[in-house]
């Protein structure tokens, strides 16, 4: 029913009636027309088409290259002088660059920075310092050097007077980088084993550099390259890079020969965003070996230095063997090595170079093949699920 103080902000415009008047007649005369016509629009949005979503601008690249990546940079850049909706489009960017192979270009990350307007964001005062001027573009930045940082690309000064022509000294993605700039070059040295950047793709040469790592543990240690065609019968026909001491060689020998040791894995080892496969020969730990490792103390250990001239004197204890660095206790390694197949011929191979190449001995030990369970390619152990055994004379 219609009143009169539905009608009135219409009959009395000059006059000026109490807001909850005004709203109660906006209310009353929107449900009305609601209630005319609501049929009519809802047909009217079923026939409407839909817009469609916005879509990714590097998905119509048809050559996925570092070139077609940076045209596609460039092509936005001289669309338009404002930019407009480039936060969106360096998010696009960055979630493509895998797609392209240019997540660990420092140089694509210069261009997408460089789109970035220059000038507009730099704070005036401390307030807007503080208070992050232009939130979403100084955190669009940031994420893009956290990019960088997880994938291990270092920034270098050219990228700092980039980030300060558009942000300037106050900004929190210049702080950002100031913080990777102290803390990346430290842990890039920190390695005592360097690799380079990037690794090889060969399969070959990634087994060479991960064996020698694992050996660095003996000084003593020789990586071999080894061949299967050396072989007698041999089906598989690759290489095999084996890691052997001398004192690994002194332990297998004396290695009881009525004992079983066995040949495990595959295990996996990377390098750097590459990974590779090897296995290792080893025998079930020494149980009076194991008394051992609680029992010898280091003669170069002088924390615990006892002066027999004051308090107790000291006792005569029995002498404890050394054990080997080999000398583990889940087991005895007497060697590692990566084929290129990771079959059981290849390692059946590989037991034969090593038995003929100084280690007779192991035509006389029974042994077995510890095969781990793995998901895809991705060597992944499959927890509760027991190991595959095979035995070779």
């Amino acid at each position: 029913m219609i009143t009169f103080r539905h009608l009135l902000p219409l009959v009395c415009p000059h006059r000026w009636p109490r807001a909850s008047a005004i709203q109660s007649s906006r209310n009353f005369w929107s449900k009305k027309s609601t209630n005319n016509t609501g049929d009519e629009t809802k047909n009217k949005n079923k026939n409407k088409p839909q817009l469609p979503a916005i879509r990714n601008p590097f998905d119509s690249a048809q050559d996925k290259t570092k070139e077609a990546y940076l045209d596609m940079i460039t092509i936005f850049e001289d669309r338009s002088v404002h930019r407009r909706n480039h936060v969106e489009f360096i998010y696009a960017a960055l979630k493509s660059m895998t797609e392209f192979g240019v997540e660990r270009d420092i140089e694509v990350y210069k261009a997408l920075i460089n789109v970035m307007p220059k000038g507009k964001f730099i704070p005036t005062n401390t307030f807007q310092a503080e208070f992050m001027h232009y939130p979403k573009q100084q955190q669009c930045i940031i994420d893009l050097l956290e990019q960088m940082e997880d994938l291990g690309v270092m920034p270098d000064y050219e990228m700092e007077a980039m980030l300060l022509n558009v942000f300037g000294r106050r900004g929190h993605p210049v702080r950002k980088y100031w913080r990777m700039m102290y803390w990346m070059p430290k842990f890039k040295n920190a390695s005592p084993w360097p690799l380079p950047n990037p690794v090889p793709n060969e399969a070959l040469e990634l087994a060479k550099m991960a064996i020698e790592r694992m050996c660095t543990v003996d000084l003593l240690s020789q990586v071999d390259i080894l061949d299967t065609k050396d072989v007698k019968d041999a089906v598989d026909q690759t290489w095999i890079v084996s890691g052997m001491s001398t004192e690994q060689s002194q332990l297998l020998r004396e290695h009881n020969k009525s004992k079983a040791v066995y040949i495990e894995g595959p295990f996996l080892i990377w390098l750097r965003n590459k990974s590779i496969n090897y296995f290792t020969l080893r025998a079930d730990p020494d149980k009076e070996l194991l008394k051992t490792f609680n029992v010898y103390q280091d003669p170069d250990d002088v924390s615990k230095l006892e002066v027999p001239f004051f308090g107790k004197p000291i006792v005569e204890s029995r002498i404890a063997k050394k054990p080997s660095v080999h000398q583990q206790n889940d087991g005895t390694i007497f060697a590692i090595c990566a084929t290129g197949t990771s079959t059981k011929d290849s390692l059946l191979s590989w037991v034969r170079l090593l038995e003929a190449n100084g280690n007779p001995v192991l035509g006389e030990i029974p042994i077995l093949f510890k095969f781990r369970t793995v998901v895809d390619s991705n060597i992944v152990p499959v927890a509760g699920v027991p190991t595959k055994t095979h035995k070779i004379s």
